[in-house]
């Protein structure tokens, strides 16, 4: 093989005989991050009953272990040698046998599914208490589709026409957290308020009780959140909601009344004006009695951008949306804009997908449950690293940046008594983040006693 140095080629002979090499060293930032949340000693705790032997490995360091190879690409439990084969930097790591085992007894064993999410929401309170917790509490819902390429538990046709999962998800958007998730089958319905239900109410036992408590909850869903089950919950534990709502005939009736001059400007994410975008409130237009006391309908119209197809809610050149609120004595403009903040939920969805959602691994429908609660893991160990090691726009770049910036870069270990040391490449370009990034996490220990 041929590379270039100092302009000149130069001819490379390959070997195998490398010592302390290490190709994913920043890698170890999200290792090093699940263990000052206390996530790896929550897991550790609450899986304690499930180690096999003395000597064996920690169920709670397998879970993590499984958690940081998604952060840092992985794909299924096989992957895990990428990390287990850097055993200097990242400890003793169970095989992919052992690993399996770990994941189908929590799987099967009652209550150890619950104790993982629970050790999630121990390390996510100790986040907030050093990072901070927000000040409301905005609970984005959504689902996805994703494909199931072999015969598995469960998988099962969906509306599109595909064949695989429809996992139900809960994203905190003021944090980016993942809150909660229910795995279902590929035929599960989109707008079933049992299943938002449960989502929502796992997403809940997520927060710390006296945030709960104390701070404004809204719930945003698109239309399929447009349920009475759904809203009525959310009345009933005193949250507010904010749901896309279908375009009946009575709403398209309404429109087609609304004066011109009943049109106010929309706004975009950062409060200024929006091109082309208009609202309204129709609530006194329309019949809402069948909805929760303070139930208000906005509607927003917007002229489509040249090329997009018309459909047959759109008219006179202008495409409607509508929203259901109990949100009360706000702009509407400012409501319709929060609501469209939902849409960050694809964003987090979209993560996801690059962080262990993509694909199922397991045949058994309750393993791949476990793989989900990994996945959600995952996803917090990436968020929680950015908030507490990371500065400017890497604290909120996709999993891939994180992953060519910093995590995959590679260093030499050395070794000098009971001390060992790190080196990475000077020139890489990011070495002054990562640097920083691990120095912060270092101050947080010492901080932490």
């Amino acid at each position: 093989m041929k590379v270039t140095r100092d302009g000149r080629p130069v001819t490379v002979e390959v070997t195998a005989d490398g010592a302390g090499l290490v190709s994913h060293a920043g890698t170890a930032l999200i290792a090093q991050v699940a263990d000052t949340v206390g996530l790896t000693g929550a897991l550790s705790l609450r899986l304690a009953g499930i180690k096999q032997r003395r000597r064996g490995h920690d169920p709670g360091r397998v879970i993590r272990d499984l958690a940081v190879m998604l952060v840092d690409g992985g794909e299924c439990v096989s992957d895990l040698g990428a990390v287990r084969e850097q055993d200097a930097l990242f400890g003793a790591v169970a095989s992919d046998s052992t690993a399996f085992r770990m994941v189908d007894r929590i799987a099967s064993t009652p209550g150890l599914l619950d104790a993982v999410r629970l050790a999630h929401a121990r390390a996510r309170a100790r986040f907030w208490e050093l990072h901070g917790a927000p000040e409301r509490l905005t609970l984005d819902v959504d689902a996805t589709l994703i494909t199931a390429h072999s015969e598995k538990e469960k998988a099962a046709g969906n509306y599109k026409g595909g064949y695989g999962f429809h996992p139900l998800q809960v994203y905190l958007d003021e944090t980016r957290e993942a809150l909660g998730a229910l795995l279902r089958p590929g035929n599960a319905g989109s707008n079933t308020a049992e299943d938002h239900k449960t989502v929502i109410d796992r997403a809940l036992a997520q927060i710390p009780a006296e945030y709960v408590e104390s701070l404004e909850i809204l719930v945003r869903a698109d239309s399929a959140g447009a349920t009475h089950g759904l809203v009525d919950y959310c009345r009933e534990g005193n949250m507010r909601f904010s749901v896309g709502y279908e375009l009946t005939e009575q709403v398209r009736a309404a429109i087609l009344e609304i004066p011109e001059d009943a049109w106010v400007v929309a706004l975009d994410q950062d409060g200024s004006e929006r091109n082309n975008g208009e609202v309204c409130e129709i609530t006194n237009m329309v019949d809402l009695s069948a909805w929760p006391d303070g139930s208000r309908l906005i509607i927003r119209r917007e002229r489509p951008h040249p090329g997009a197809q018309l459909s047959f809610t759109d008219h006179d050149g202008y495409r409607f949306q509508a929203i259901l609120t109990d949100q009360p004595d706000e702009n509407i403009a400012v409501l319709e804009c929060r609501h469209r903040q939902h849409a960050h939920v694809e964003d987090r969805i979209r993560d996801d997908k690059d962080t262990g959602l993509a694909k199922f691994p397991f045949k058994e429908f309750a393993l791949n449950e476990v793989w989900l609660q990994i996945v959600m893991l995952a996803h917090d160990l990436l968020v929680w690293t950015q908030a507490l090691a990371l500065d400017g726009e890497l604290t909120k770049a996709e999993p891939k940046r994180i992953r060519y910036r910093l995590l995959h870069v590679a260093g030499r270990l050395a070794f000098s008594g009971r001390r060992a040391k790190l080196h990475l490449q000077d020139t890489w370009p990011w070495m002054a983040e990562l640097l920083a990034a691990f120095e912060k996490l270092e101050t947080l220990a010492a901080a932490s006693g």
